[in-house]
């Protein structure tokens, strides 16, 4: 690992890292919306996967403006909170239970996702990298809705089912 000298380096040093995240966030979709109970749930999970999808194509163009290969690196952060995911998937025994936990683990994904890509739109505007920022606000700002819509599948109901 190359040592981080400026702005810039912590730019793409944080780019690489979401990078790796959504790829990760992308193979752990389908399996949640599989394990969903809730049909609004499933169709939640499935939803995001699409606009994941998307976010990772505006994370490939801002690779391109910074001219480089598109390339992710390891990201302890996202990899644990997915696998304290899987694990509460398997020892959920409640269809209902499973749902609410569901939900409070991808909504500490979607904290951590919302907290970077803060991070670096306000990075990319102090770097003048307009367009890389207008990008991941794009991203930012599927996150934020995704959060919200988990918030309110939870409070509507699914918890509530879960007591």
């Amino acid at each position: 690992m190359t040592a981080t000298k400026s702005l810039e380096d912590l730019f793409v040093n944080l780019l690489k890292d979401m990078y790796y995240a959504e790829k990760q966030i992308l193979k752990a979709l389908p399996k949640m919306a599989k394990k969903a109970d809730s049909t609004e749930l499933r169709q939640a999970f499935e939803h995001h996967l699409k606009e994941t999808e998307g976010q990772v194509k505006r994370l490939e163009e801002v690779f391109g403006l910074c001219d480089l290969k598109p390339a992710g690196k390891t990201c302890p952060a996202i990899k644990g909170l997915l696998e304290e995911g899987e694990e509460a998937m398997k020892s959920a025994k409640d269809p209902d239970v499973l749902d609410a936990g569901m939900i409070a683990d991808a909504q500490a994904v979607e904290h951590y996702e919302i907290a970077r890509y803060g991070t670096m739109i306000a990075w990319a505007k102090q770097l003048g990298m307009t367009d890389a920022a207008s990008l991941l606000q794009e991203n930012l700002d599927q996150e934020y809705g995704a959060d919200r819509l988990l918030t309110d599948l939870a409070e509507g109901r699914l918890n509530r089912e879960a007591a």
